[in-house]
């Protein structure tokens, strides 16, 4: 009876630690994950066998797929940037929400402020000067570290 008992909890049990998501990212890879939870822009999962929780941005992945029910849930849309004037397309991220992009080029630059130019005028001009510098060269996100001396350092990813 007791083999019985035994037999019957760890087949159970092997279903909790089985795949139950198959992420599909932007660039086509495919993962085989338990999905935890999605949160700040950002999707938790553990892989099979393991109880470490990794984490990738929402921006990375295209869809999550339920496998027991068939069931995929959209996550992000692909961002394709052709050329300069679609600099509105591309996507300003904090460093943590770049979690599974490809980092691609690394471009620094000094904000100029001129006068009566509020802070926040001076922050969304030197935005749209990065985004259109990234949008040149194709990149769909990028992520701004300001430096309190006026220079700036924005690094450009890719899916």
């Amino acid at each position: 009876m007791k083999i019985k008992f035994l037999i019957l909890g760890l087949l159970f049990t092997s279903f909790a630690f089985s795949q139950t998501h198959e992420i599909l990212k932007h660039n086509g890879e495919k993962i085989d994950v338990n999905y935890i939870k999605q949160d700040n822009d950002l999707i938790y999962y553990s892989l099979n066998g393991s109880q470490e929780q990794f984490a990738i941005s929402k921006y990375a992945v295209s869809s999550l797929k339920e496998k027991a029910s068939s069931k995929s849930e959209s996550i992000s849309p692909k961002i394709l940037v052709i050329d300069k004037k679609d600099y509105s397309l591309v996507k300003v991220l904090k460093p943590s929400q770049t979690i599974g992009l490809k980092e691609v080029e690394t471009f620094s630059g000094l904000s100029t402020k001129t006068k009566g130019e509020s802070p926040l005028a001076l922050k969304e001009h030197t935005e749209r000067r990065i985004k259109t510098k990234s949008a040149d060269n194709g990149y769909p996100f990028v992520a701004i570290v300001e430096k309190p001396d006026g220079k700036y350092q924005a690094i450009a990813y890719v899916y």
